[in-house]
């Protein structure tokens, strides 16, 4: 198999097509919409990158555009699980847009592709564009399940601080899970559209079931240029205008947040720099603000060394952050698998895109729901929130903060 990109000299919404077909991603740089399949790659982690990008690289045909995104691109979300093998999908079409708004389409298939072969592409495009939203029935009922009882949660949450405070290490995220169950199908088109309206900001994406609005960029790649935007710390949006700002301002002003948020910038300054010749962040953290919380975050920025490595390998290198695992890694890792008492699956793992050449994007997979149909023609929902935990943190007010976190999600499932 080979791939086939040419421009197009008309506009495709990406979003709308990859909402429909299962396979998205979208930020600020590049949307990506993936449709059918051409080829599944087996990902062995977190060895596996360089083979996985080989095959991948193996496809590159011809290319119009030529920039990041063109060409074979695959998709995945990785399990948080950094032993868990992961599958790439490598979509037969690709529908991208850059930040110059040039649209591309790309087609994988045995032989090069013909003008009549792309022109059928472009009508299965216009097909699966054309399916309606639907914006029924609406469920008649949703059950909203906490998988743990919230004061069983708290106590776990003790637990971690009392290790902490024992000396252990020096942070643990834990996660709570909510199980969300509706008794008639849930269009995750509907899901996606409802979080791009509420959180345009955020990186849109889904991988075959596994969708969500993630606020944080784990890391990504263009040529010789690397980047992420790790955030740690969190507070509630507040009720007016007033009181949003108040807590803003408490959250920047937050001595255990910037301790927190500090431990995952030099963490990740420590990892990216033996791939970089020059790596830098900026000095002080920002607010960053979403509908529902507000996060500290940093822009990293650096240059990476010659040949640079792929995205695959920055993956490898870098999940899980400080800010979804904790520090050291190793201990909070596996303090996680003793006491949280969940399977994480995909929530934290890290989830996006990479193409032939190497460059790419993935998210920290947060702020996301793993969506399953059920026995009884239902949808099952797993929804999961983490906070960081250090030797100060409060099971009360962490247990809060799950609560505003999840409300991104809830919220996109949930309608008056």
């Amino acid at each position: 198999m080979i791939s086939t990109t040419i421009r197009l000299d008309f506009d495709i919404d990406p979003v709308k097509l990859g909402a429909r077909s299962g396979l998205l991603w979208h930020d600020r740089s590049v949307s990506l919409a993936g449709l059918d399949e051409a080829l599944r790659i087996r990902l062995s982690r977190p060895r596996g990158a360089q083979q996985a990008q080989e095959q991948l690289s193996s496809l590159v045909g011809s290319d119009e555009v030529s920039q990041a995104g063109t060409g074979p691109v695959g998709f995945s979300a990785m399990p948080f699980a950094r032993s868990a093998s992961a599958e790439i999908i490598v979509p037969r079409l690709v529908v991208g847009r850059g930040r110059d708004g040039r649209c591309w389409l790309t087609v994988v298939q045995e032989g090069s592709a013909s003008g009549e072969r792309m022109a059928k592409a472009l009508k299965e495009v216009a097909a699966v564009m054309s399916r309606p939203v639907p914006a029924g029935p609406d469920p008649t009922s949703l059950e909203i399940t906490s998988v743990l009882e919230p004061e069983r949660w708290k106590d776990i949450v003790a637990a971690g601080v009392a290790r902490i405070n024992a000396g252990e290490l020096n942070k643990v995220v834990l996660a709570r899970e909510i199980l969300l169950k509706s008794d008639h199908p849930l269009d995750p088109a509907v899901v996606l559209d409802r979080l791009r309206l509420s959180y345009a900001n955020a990186i849109l994406f889904s991988v075959n079931g596994f969708l969500g609005a993630s606020p944080e960029l784990l890391v990504a790649r263009s040529g010789d240029t690397v980047m992420a935007h790790p955030l740690a710390g969190t507070a509630p949006r507040g009720a007016d205008a007033v009181a949003d700002a108040t807590l803003a301002a408490e959250l920047l002003a937050s001595t255990k947040n910037q301790w927190e948020h500090r431990v995952t910038i030099d963490w990740l300054l420590n990892s990216l720099l033996p791939f970089c010749s020059y790596v830098d962040a900026e000095p002080e953290p920002s607010i960053v603000t979403l509908a529902n919380v507000h996060h500290l975050g940093t822009r990293v920025e650096g240059r990476l060394s010659s040949p640079p490595v792929s995205v695959l390998e920055l993956v490898a290198a870098l999940h899980p952050t400080p800010a979804v695992g904790g520090d050291p890694q190793g201990a909070a890792i596996d303090l996680i698998a003793e006491i949280e008492r969940a399977d994480r699956g995909f929530y934290a793992g890290p989830v996006g895109w990479f193409d032939g050449a190497g460059n790419g994007s993935f998210a920290v997979g947060i702020r996301s729901a793993a969506m399953t149909e059920t026995d009884d023609g239902g949808t099952l929902c797993r929804i999961f929130s983490g906070c960081g935990m250090v030797g100060d943190s409060d099971p009360v007010v962490e247990l809060a903060e799950t609560r505003s976190k999840l409300q991104a999600m809830l919220g996109a499932f949930v309608q008056p």
